[in-house]
């Protein structure tokens, strides 16, 4: 086992300090680093850390100080480098070093407390077990008391959720029973028939096919002219409504272009724009090629 001290390995380097000196003259590149390897060397607390990567980083200031002019800048940048890493691995052997000391002062002082107060952290020990039985009892007492009330307050929720369920199916029921008759009356009005239409949470939806647009254009069909008459005759039967109208493309139909034709034939029949907006969906098929959303 070599029993060597690192810093006394690093011997037959260092005597290239000298000549490195006057070689680095006209290198100020060289001189700094050089310099920087000397600080090192310098420092009582850092001289014997990092032995291996200061002697890799002497040599690396050494080659580039010898480098042809065209190979310098990479020599120098190497040499950056690996004085760079010894400064970083001499500071983190110092670290470690100083972190094993405190770590032993720290484990010497925690066993002669131990050691002089044996009897007293017992004592403390029993203390805080019968303290924490006692905590534990109130914990549980507060814990059923918790799971009582908030069952009281799960039932009352139920029963919460229970009426407004009711309530809210009740106003469904009503506003579908107002739909029915509006659709009624503005079939009679416009004398042509309404799409077929769901209730969903955004509103009434109504899906026009691409039948009600000429094959592969945007413009409507008579049919689709007529469709749209008896929407803006359903518009008209619900005043506090507002349109969302959706045109889906397909082919060569650009969808948004099928919403304004829809837009402006429900609005030529009498229903003001400010009432209608538009949108664009991709992917439209043959059975969707657009949608009327009616919500209030």
């Amino acid at each position: 086992m070599n029993t060597t001290r690192p810093w006394l390995r690093l011997a037959p380097l260092l005597l290239a300090f000298a000549w490195l000196q006057a070689l680095a003259a006209d290198l100020p590149e060289v001189q700094a680093l050089n310099d920087r390897i000397r600080a090192l060397d310098a420092s009582p607390d850092l001289r014997e850390m990092a032995a291996y990567e200061r002697m890799q980083a002497l040599r690396a200031v050494q080659v580039a100080a010898e480098a042809k002019r065209r190979d310098r800048d990479n020599a120098l940048y190497v040499a950056q480098r690996r004085v760079e890493i010894a400064e970083t691995a001499a500071r983190g052997d110092l670290a470690r070093r100083q972190a094993n000391a405190l770590d032993q002062d720290r484990t010497a002082l925690l066993l002669e407390a131990s050691r002089r107060d044996a009897d007293r952290a017992r004592q403390e020990s029993e203390r805080l077990r019968v303290q924490a039985q006692i905590q534990a009892e109130e914990a549980e007492q507060l814990r059923l008391a918790a799971e009582a009330e908030a069952q009281a307050r799960t039932d009352a929720e139920a029963a919460l959720s229970s009426a407004a369920g009711q309530q809210t199916a009740k106003i469904s029921a009503a506003r579908q029973r107002d739909a029915k008759l509006a659709r009624q009356e503005a079939e009679l009005v416009s004398g042509a028939k309404l799409p077929a239409s769901k209730f969903e949470t955004r509103g009434e939806v109504f899906t026009l096919g691409s039948a009600l647009y000429q094959s592969g254009k945007t413009a409507l069909t008579a049919d689709g002219k007529s469709t749209a008459s008896a929407l803006a005759a359903y518009l008209d039967a619900t005043p506090k409504a507002k349109a969302r109208i959706v045109g889906f493309s397909e082919g060569d139909a650009d969808g948004k272009r099928r919403a304004e034709q829809l837009r402006d034939a429900i609005a030529a029949a009498g229903v003001p724009k400010s009432r209608l907006t538009v949108a664009a969906q991709p992917k439209g098929t043959k059975a969707k090629a657009a949608e009327v959303v009616i919500s209030e």
